[in-house]
């Protein structure tokens, strides 16, 4: 039944073939214009055009994701030098949230997968950043931080704003360890290991030294350096999601996947959960979702690529670096109820 030579395992490697190839170059998109956000992109001055009041400066943060086109793996550390930039953190929070879906290259892609459903489109741009926005408004009435941000950003976030009021601070908040000097004591021309360079370069970044101080050379060098890292992390996510679809829809029997599958409830359910525990890149889980659209519910599809690149494992795993154990709960239990309650209403009311 499960030789090489039989029809069950030839359809499932057709199914994961198709899924490999058409996401690919949308993968390669990505991790491209996310190096190339990641060096020559400077944040600092994106907080200078943010409004104040609670709903505008949360949409102005749901709308800075359109112009990093980037997946949670690039995101999350634009919004960790954000927060310890001082930006207030639930700008950040609603950028970290839209930032995977509401970019140009998850639209084409999600349009591309999704050519016989072009509303989907839509669907998901739109319920994801309501969903941001919405996320970003509730916690900004939370104005004690420290049981929202994790010791570490909190403690950087406060020695940046020691440092532009002329306050003193150690070498150990500088470098973070006291066997890596401060950035501002480094030579911009010196050589620095390729699994150092990201970190070195971050922190010098932190401590406000101009993009100016490392040569073209260094920034190409770093972008090559990012570009390979994030291919192999997200390449092998891809091949993994795609394997599980080909296996579920293969292995599940297809009765099975029609019961629960039509369910306006429990098919969303089921994605959600589905979505979590795959954690596959916003900028090719459209086609993982397009090999369920035969026997799933349209808000079911929608869960996915909207929760998914959300709060998936991978997404929270992220999040710990910006965020306490409590924040994060809050955040998958709320974006949780948002994502059901905007995929139940297209399944019951068809918007």
């Amino acid at each position: 039944m499960f030789g090489l030579d039989s029809p069950l395992w030839q359809d499932g490697f057709i199914l994961f073939l198709s899924v490999v190839v058409q996401a690919t170059p949308f993968l390669l998109l990505g991790v491209t214009l996310s190096g190339l956000l990641s060096v020559f992109v400077d944040e600092q001055q994106l907080a200078r055009f943010l409004p104040g009041g609670r709903w505008r400066s949360s949409l102005m943060g749901g709308a800075l994701g359109f112009l990093f086109p980037v997946c949670e793996c690039g995101n999350l550390p634009v919004a960790r030098r954000l927060v310890i930039k001082g930006i207030p953190p639930h700008v950040a929070l609603a950028f970290l949230l839209s930032a995977p879906v509401f970019n140009p290259v998850v639209m084409v892609a999600t349009w591309l997968a999704f050519r016989h459903m072009p509303e989907m489109v839509i669907y998901r741009v739109g319920l994801s950043f309501v969903i941001a926005v919405m996320m970003g408004w509730i916690f900004s009435f939370q104005k004690d931080l420290t049981p929202m941000l994790n010791p570490t950003v909190l403690r950087d976030r406060e020695a940046q704003q020691a440092a532009q009021s002329g306050s003193p601070q150690s070498k150990l908040l500088k470098g973070g360890t006291f066997f890596l000097p401060a950035p501002s004591a480094m030579s911009p021309t010196a050589t620095v290991e390729p699994l150092l360079a990201e970190q070195v370069y971050r922190s010098a970044l932190e401590e406000g030294i101009p993009r100016g101080a490392m040569s073209w050379g260094q920034r190409w060098g770093l972008l090559l350096d990012t570009w390979v890292r994030e291919l192999r992390e997200l390449g092998s996510i891809l091949i993994l999601g795609a394997a599980v679809a080909a296996v579920l829809q293969t292995v599940l029997p297809r009765s099975l996947m029609l019961d629960y599958g039509q369910g306006p409830l429990i098919s969303i359910v089921m994605m959600m959960v589905l979505a979590g525990i795959i954690s596959i890149c916003s900028t090719v889980d459209a086609f993982f979702a397009l090999a369920f659209a035969a026997t799933f519910t349209p808000g079911s599809l929608l869960a996915f690529m909207v929760f998914g690149p959300m709060v998936d494992l991978k997404a929270l795993g992220l999040m710990m670096t910006l965020f306490r154990p409590k924040a994060i709960v809050y955040i998958l239990l709320l974006t949780a109820q948002f994502t059901l309650l905007g995929s139940l209403a297209l399944n019951l009311y068809g918007l």
